[in-house]
C-alpha cells in the first residue's frame, strides 16, 4: 500500500478546484439547455456570462443570450444583470410589490 499512488493524488484536490470544477460544468450543462430552446436556462446562461460565473465574462454573449430569452417574454430584461439563479418569475414578484 504505497502512500503516493496516483489514485490516492487524485483525491486531494483544493475545495477551490473542485467548486472551480463544478461551477464549469453547470456552465456547460446550462448552455446545453439554452440551446436546445430552454428559455429559463437561456437567461441563466445570460448572467452566467455577465458575472463570469463559470465561464469568462462576456458581456456581448451576456446579451446575445438575454436577447433570445427576451422573444419569449420581454420583462427578462429586468434579470440581466442579477446573479445568476435569479429569475424573470422573481422579477414579476417584484413587479407586484411596486405597483402597490
Amino acid at each position: 500500500m504505497g502512500e503516493t499512488s496516483s489514485s490516492s493524488e487524485k483525491k486531494c484536490m483544493a475545495l477551490s478546484e473542485v467548486v472551480s470544477d463544478c461551477v464549469k460544468r453547470w456552465f456547460q450543462e446550462t448552455l446545453k439547455e439554452a440551446k436546445s430552446g430552454d428559455f429559463s436556462m437561456q437567461i441563466l446562461v445570460s448572467q452566467m456570462y455577465n458575472s463570469g460565473y463559470g465561464v469568462p465574462v462576456d458581456p456581448q454573449k451576456a446579451k446575445l443570450w438575454m436577447t433570445r430569452a427576451a422573444r419569449v417574454r420581454s420583462s427578462v430584461w429586468k434579470v440581466s444583470e442579477k446573479r445568476p439563479g435569479y429569475n424573470a418569475s422573481d422579477s414579476d414578484s417584484d413587479d407586484m410589490l411596486d405597483g402597490s
